[in-house]
């Protein structure tokens, strides 16, 4: 399999993170896979964002889950930018997509617009949360999951294969060649993060590892020619 870069946020490092302007410069830039994070609205509309809260990334204050569609859409996401929901990602952009989902109930709304729009060799689905996993693999038929890991041990390996997910997502800070090498006796492909720099890249490469996720659509051009 080719060497993956997937587009963190779309490229949030030049662009306004989880922004239709964002998404589109990605997938100009070459980039393989775009990375989204999905929360639920008030009004239970598949809302993208990462943080459960729109204080960080807006002009607003407040949790996205008491808030309705209308409040989000008023709110600058940067540079002018509104709020997207999922359904305008997918119409703004052609490219494969990775959707971090937070809970069960995002899961749940996920799936129903995977299954009704044939999502499912477009959309692989990650989350931090194992159930969220198991939820969208038990609703989505042949539905490609990533269980994500941050702080994580060896134990990372056996959580994916209970929740049926078939690649890890995990941050290069703590990756060691033994979670690589157990990952693959497991069979499960490896994405690193967040690579955004030439030393983090060589790390990914070193380890051999399926793609890396980053902020900066430089890391397409180079990595090709990064052994």
């Amino acid at each position: 399999m080719n060497f993956l870069t997937i587009g963190h946020r779309g490229v949030m490092g030049v662009e306004p993170e989880n922004t239709l302007r964002s998404f589109v410069a990605a997938q100009h830039a070459g980039l393989d896979v775009i990375e989204l994070d999905l929360h639920l609205s008030k009004d239970g509309a598949l809302v993208v964002m990462h943080d459960s809260d729109v204080d960080r990334t807006t002009d607003g204050t407040g949790p996205i889950a008491e808030k309705t569609l209308a409040e989000l859409r008023s709110l600058d996401a940067g540079r002018g930018e509104h709020v997207p929901v999922f359904e305008e990602v997918l119409e703004a952009v052609d490219s494969p997509l990775q959707a971090e989902i937070k809970d069960v109930q995002a899961a749940r709304a996920l799936a129903e617009v995977m299954l009704a729009r044939d999502l499912v060799s477009r959309v692989e689905v990650s989350s931090f949360h194992d159930e969220a996993i198991a939820e969208i693999a038990r609703l989505v038929p042949g539905v490609r999951t990533a269980l994500i890991g941050s702080r994580y041990g060896t134990d990372i390996v056996e959580r994916a294969g209970e929740a049926g997910a078939s690649a890890l997502c995990l941050n290069i800070r703590r990756l060691t060649l033994e979670i690589v090498d157990m990952a693959r006796a497991a069979d499960l492909r490896v994405i690193g993060w967040v690579v955004n720099t030439q030393d983090h890249l060589r790390l990914v490469r070193a380890l051999q590892l399926d793609g890396a996720t980053t902020d900066f659509p430089e890391i397409k051009r180079t990595g090709r020619f990064t052994a």
